[in-house]
């Protein structure tokens, strides 16, 4: 009796055994299926910077080529014009606003409660992670691992690099600096390195090593192409003998604009280095998924954090590049300063368009990468956009919000503003001057037609809704 009994006991723990052993195996071979996710977002790129997008100096031959395998949003924007904002909203998947204030230059990210933390719960979903580059969110407990990500490299507290040259924290002009210096990359590089270089091959790197039973979630945070404006010496002088070459007509080079002056032209031949060597790299990264044959299981996601830097204020200073035909750049409210290129990229999954309807928000990338990896949602202001990856929703009358009260008349020209877009219209309204503009994005993209005394109806209901959602926080 005995007997039998340990007998049907020890069938029951072998059954038991293969199928708890099995259920794991079944979890392990869905986690490995799950697609790679490479988020590569540029600094201070603007939404004409590119060949694709328009430009006629800036050849981005590699990201034309991405754009064109991608879902390209062409109403894609910056939550704020500058970079800490703009980089905490994407991080958090809400808006920058927190307590009426808006994070800027010093701000520590801190701790974010893990039932709002993305990064969390895509590693809980079988995600291997990690950042390189420019996070500008604070160090130590405030850095990418403080925040969740299992790697980290060349990310702190620095905004830019002192220089793009090897030493990377020494500056090359003879001047004195009190910038943060760049984490890691100097124990990397070498004499002659450029640090858009090194840090692409550090992700190279990082994917050819990665553990390949689990999927990564990688993000690159070029510093290009961010100031100091310092380029390849090759790469200017070609850029310089193309850009002399080139008729810019009746074009202006400056107009005035706030405090100071909007850039019209892009005519900077170092600026054009920079966005061209981070092209290359670009490409560079793309040629290691299709050679290591994971290039139709990732998921390439590519964005910026606000406009380019086209405009200064009363201390005049060396501009970047133009965002003409949008108005102003980094630091304004105008789509100059919040419009970016934003691409999604799954082969055989997304097809590729211009989604030209939708209304999307860079607070909006990592609510859609959870919902990708897991399907999970958090509760944040951001919204997973998934369902406009696969052509199930269209979001055209969409109601989205910006406050920018840290103004820096003195560098860029701006006041302090809010802002409202729904639908189509978009109100401005420059609340301590006590002045409101109203356009049609549609119609008037380049934001020249005051709408305000001719709808005076629909600016009083945006500017009501507007103070309204500032009201909240």
């Amino acid at each position: 009796m005995k007997y039998r009994y340990f007998k049907y006991l020890s069938v029951f723990f072998l059954i038991t055994l293969l199928f708890f052993s099995c259920k794991q195996k079944k979890t392990e071979e869905e986690i490995s299926k799950k697609p790679n996710i490479l988020v590569i977002h540029v600094d201070d790129l603007g939404y004409y910077d590119l060949s694709l997008t328009g430009s006629k100096i800036y050849q981005t031959p590699n990201i034309d080529g991405l754009a064109k395998q991608s879902v390209r949003f062409n109403n894609a924007y910056a939550n704020y014009p500058r970079c800490v904002p703009s980089r905490y909203a994407m991080m958090t998947g809400g808006y920058p606003i927190q307590n009426g204030t808006v994070p800027d230059d010093g701000f520590e990210i801190g701790a974010i409660s893990n039932d709002k933390n993305y990064i969390k719960h895509i590693e809980a979903a079988g995600y291997q992670t990690a950042y390189f580059g420019k996070w500008h969110l604070g160090a130590g407990a405030s850095s990418p691992k403080g925040f969740g990500y299992n790697f980290s490299l060349a990310a702190g507290a620095a905004g830019s690099p002192i220089s793009y040259f090897y030493p990377f924290n020494t500056p090359k002009h003879n001047w004195k600096t009190n910038k943060k210096s760049i984490v890691d990359m100097d124990s990397i590089g070498k004499e002659g390195d450029y640090l858009s270089d090194v840090l692409t091959d550090q992700v190279i790197k990082y994917i050819k090593n990665r553990d390949t039973k689990k999927p990564f979630m990688a993000m690159l945070a070029f510093y290009a192409v961010h100031q100091p404006l310092e380029a390849k010496p090759e790469d200017v002088e070609r850029n310089k003998k193309e850009i002399s070459q080139f008729d810019f007509g009746d074009q202006p080079e400056y107009i005035k604009e706030g405090t100071g002056r909007t850039k019209m032209r892009q005519d900077n031949p170092v600026y054009a280095g920079m966005v061209e060597n981070m092209d290359e790299n670009v490409g560079k990264l793309l040629k290691v998924l299709d050679d290591l044959q994971i290039s139709d299981n990732t998921i390439v996601i590519l964005s910026s954090d606000h406009g380019g830097l086209s405009n200064d204020g009363y201390k005049q200073r060396h501009l970047a590049t133009s965002n003409f035909p949008l108005r102003a750049g980094k630091g304004w409210l105008y789509d100059g300063g919040l419009k970016v290129p934003l691409f999604v990229k799954w082969k055989n999954h997304f097809q590729p368009r211009d989604e030209n309807a939708s209304l999307v928000m860079l607070m909006d990338v990592f609510p859609t990468i959870l919902d990708m990896t897991s399907g999970e949602k958090l509760d944040t202001d951001g919204q997973s956009f998934l369902p406009v990856l696969n052509n199930k929703e269209y979001w055209p009358e969409r109601t989205v919000f910006w406050h920018s009260p840290n103004a820096r008349p003195k560098n860029t020209g701006d006041t302090k503003s809010s802002a409202i877009r729904v639908g189509d219209y978009k109100l401005i309204n420059w609340y301590e001057e006590g002045r409101t503009e109203l356009y049609n994005i549609k119609k008037d993209p380049s934001e020249s037609h005051n709408l305000a005394k001719e709808m005076p109806e629909k600016t009083d209901t945006l500017l009501k809704e507007l103070d309204e959602w500032k009201a909240n926080f």
